[in-house]
């Protein structure tokens, strides 16, 4: 399953909106069409809520499943309806 983790998004120990933003315009979400993936809940530096909620939308245009938190014990937070 693949993994979406903020660590490598940190300036200094910190988030940063203005990082965030233009590392997303960056990221090809594409890879991400169709997978469940999963937002790692734990990490070196605190993760403003804002930027899980960023995450999470740019994953729900693509993503078939979402999960949130410890590999161990993942929470699902979004799965796509079934088309029918």
């Amino acid at each position: 399953m693949p993994r979406f983790d903020f660590d490598s998004y940190a300036e200094g120990g910190i988030i940063r909106e203005s990082t965030v933003r233009e590392a997303f315009a960056k990221i090809d979400w594409e890879t991400y069409r169709d997978k469940t993936v999963h937002i790692q809940g734990c990490s070196a530096v605190v993760i403003p809520t804002w930027a899980y909620l960023m995450a999470a939308a740019h994953l729900a245009l693509v993503a078939r499943k979402i999960t949130f938190g410890e590999d161990s014990s993942p929470m699902p937070i979004y799965s796509r309806p079934e088309a029918g």
